[in-house]
């Protein structure tokens, strides 16, 4: 009888020290297999350049890869703390559809009850949304945006097919602009959220781990 094959990685992607930070200090029980939390920078050059040296490596060459972080809200009604799943990543060089979209939602709103969870399209920007900007975007149908989740994943499956995903939480919104992450109650609640969310980005890569029919 074969062995069974060891679990593939998952690499989660963050732009931030500050996201990074949540993410290490957060619950790290359950991994479903080996995983490796990485800061890339800010902006989607920067991610794009460290998901591929990342995934030119050995060890992380056939990983799921997972873009987290923050995000700012388009939809009206949007709050910090509200938690985006996309169902596909879009910026100007193309989308990419994420894996697993309906099940990340599930997880995270057991995992985080109370807390909104909206499934839809999420953009790339190469800089910081504000003001009428936003309401630009959510008539494209997006319904947040960030800085490198749509390169990050661009980027990932490039380098080599893998399942990808991307899980953002709202530290602002149309109706909740924020100057600086940290420095009003809604950054410190997007902060509490993210240092949550690890457990259900287990049950996600435990799930591409069960044989495909």
């Amino acid at each position: 009888m074969r062995p069974e094959p060891a679990p593939a990685p998952l690499l989660i992607a963050c732009a931030l020290g500050i996201e990074h930070l949540a993410l290490r200090t957060g619950d790290s029980g359950g991994a479903g297999g080996p995983y490796t939390v990485v800061r890339t920078g800010m902006g989607p050059k920067a991610a794009a350049r460290s998901v591929t040296r990342h995934l030119g490596t050995g060890a992380l060459a056939g990983a799921a890869v997972l873009a987290t972080g923050f995000c700012a809200g388009l939809a009206p009604g949007m709050h910090p703390g509200d938690l985006v799943v996309a169902e596909e990543t879009r910026d100007p060089r193309g989308s990419v559809p994420c894996v697993g979209t309906e099940l990340l939602a599930k997880e995270l709103g057991r995992l985080l009850p109370g807390r909104t969870v909206h499934t839809g399209p999420l953009t790339g920007s190469d800089h910081v949304v504000r003001g009428h900007e936003r309401s630009g975007l959510f008539a494209t149908g997006a319904i947040a945006v960030d800085m490198e989740s749509a390169a990050t994943l661009l980027t990932a499956v490039r380098v080599g097919e893998r399942p990808v995903a991307a899980v953002r939480v709202v530290v602002d919104a149309p109706e909740h602009e924020l100057v600086r992450i940290g420095t009003v109650r809604g950054g410190i609640s997007a902060f509490r959220v993210l240092r949550s969310v690890l457990p259900a980005f287990f049950e996600w890569h435990r799930s591409l781990q069960l044989p495909r029919r």
